[in-house]
């Protein structure tokens, strides 16, 4: 006889059917939603009128105008990917570095900080950055693994560096605003950026040959007309990541709306460049469109799933389970952390945010973590699902657009020290907290104590005045 305590077991192992079968990950979610949620009514575990509050969570997913930032967000990186800026930028900043031993992957590194800074996407840095960088670093004798890391690991920088996508629907399943989330990012973010330009110093100097600087030919004119197409490539950049993060810390702008800014910023950066055509919007449009429907019908799947998980206390039992761990918040952390990295083998960073974030929050909560801090934490963590082999996205993105002679044992191998350097990074997150709630913190600070407010009172009549009426 199945018990209250069995369902919330029961429900995972019935997802996992469901996922090995080979249903699409939302309907999934769905489907075994709704079958434990029909077995709970038979069993009598709650009325079928508990099932009634399904059409208002999706109604209310549906009217969340935080999740209008996600198209908006979207559209602004499918158009900056098509209309040439990635091209000029890296090809103007690979000159301008290349004369160094290398100068052209620490190029790639801070193109890549930029592009994921305008599109928030992954995949636009890495086929971008893979079709015009790598050919140029085989050429002139890069290591093949040295070149295939630094491309695919630049292209992840795009999933912390604010506007992340990630960091929005985290902070929309954390209940935390997406300002928080973005300012909470940017201490990492730079820390992530120093790690890699580090890591590649140190091959400059330790093993110069599997970097050698371009040589003289291959680094076109010096003097005012390179400096000026990589100013023409970085400048309108930096402006618009200016007017869409500015706007959302500054509280000018909510994300939704500095969103919209930055998708007719986009639009009018390629009718700057002259790339603004019809074909390129109607591709842009369409990419966007298949992006936002994906993530609403996961995020209307895995509502259906929370519905029912929580109807039979599988949060509670959720926050028994992750509570009680040895180690007291280091202990969750760790197991989290190592929980998250392991999955991230097998499913994708959006089914991760959408079924696992929400049983984890409430646990965090209890054991008084700050859920800006876990989430930010939670976000450098899933950057890893793009890079570790077999089912690294990036890596996927990376062989499609890399030349024959690249080998995919190359790609592999290139990316585990990437793949250990953002492991590094959640080790610092862990034990420096500040990284992230410095820029949290950096506010005002008011003494709730000192504050005190004086209401006048209203002039009463004397106690022996007459009452008159009128």
């Amino acid at each position: 006889m199945l018990t209250l305590e069995m369902m919330p077991p029961l429900m995972f192992g019935g997802l996992v059917v469901f996922l090995l079968i080979g249903f699409p990950v939302a309907f999934s979610l769905a489907a075994a939603g709704l079958f434990f949620g029909f077995l709970s009514i038979d069993l009598g575990f709650f009325t079928p009128a508990y099932l009634g509050n399904l059409p208002f969570r999706v109604f209310g997913i549906m009217s969340n105008e935080l999740l209008l930032s996600i198209p908006f967000f979207t559209l602004m990186g499918a158009v900056l990917e098509r209309c040439g800026l990635a091209e000029d930028l890296l090809e103007g900043t690979g000159q301008l570095f290349g004369k160094v031993p290398g100068g052209l992957a620490i190029a790639v590194i801070l193109v890549g900080a930029v592009l994921g800074a305008i599109t928030g996407t992954v995949a636009a840095s890495v086929i971008a950055m893979g079709m015009i960088s790598l050919p140029v670093m085989l050429r002139y004798g890069y290591d093949m693994r040295i070149a295939t890391g630094v491309i695919a690991a630049s292209g992840t920088i795009a999933q912390l560096i604010p506007p992340s996508l990630v960091l929005i629907l985290l902070g929309d399943q954390l209940g935390r605003s997406v300002g928080d989330m973005y300012a909470g990012a940017i201490g990492p973010s730079m820390l992530q950026i120093a790690l890699f330009i580090l890591f590649i110093a140190l091959v400059a100097i330790f093993q110069p040959h599997r970097v050698p600087p371009l040589p003289p030919e291959a680094l076109g004119p010096r003097g005012w007309p390179l400096y000026w197409r990589v100013a023409k490539g970085m400048v309108p950049s930096i402006v618009l990541i200016f007017l869409v993060l500015g706007t959302i810390f500054f509280g000018i702008a909510t994300p939704t709306e500095a969103g919209a800014m930055g998708a007719v910023g986009a639009m009018a950066l390629a009718a700057i460049n002259r790339r603004l055509t019809w074909a390129l919007l109607r591709q842009a449009m369409e990419n966007t469109m298949r992006l936002t429907a994906m993530v609403i019908f996961i995020l209307v799947g895995s509502t259906v799933f929370s519905l029912v998980f929580q109807g039979v206390d599988g949060a509670l039992w959720i926050e028994h389970l992750l509570s009680h761990l040895p180690g007291g918040q280091t202990g969750f952390l760790i197991f989290v952390n190592i929980f998250i990295f392991f999955l991230a083998f097998f499913l994708d960073f959006f089914e991760i945010v959408f079924i696992v974030v929400p049983l984890l929050a409430p646990a965090a909560a209890k054991l008084d973590i700050n859920l800006v801090w876990f989430g930010v934490l939670l976000c450098v963590n899933l950057q890893t699902s793009f890079m570790h082999p077999p089912f690294g996205f990036a890596l996927f993105y990376l062989r499609g657009v890399a030349p024959k002679e690249v080998l995919t044992k190359d790609i592999y191998w290139g990316a585990i020290p990437w793949v250990c350097m953002q492991l590094v990074l959640v080790a610092t997150v862990i034990l420096w907290p500040q990284s992230v709630t410095y820029w949290l913190d950096s506010g005002p600070k008011v003494d709730p104590s000192s504050i005190r407010i004086e209401v006048p009172l209203p002039d009463m009549p004397a106690d022996d005045a007459p009452i008159i009426f009128k």
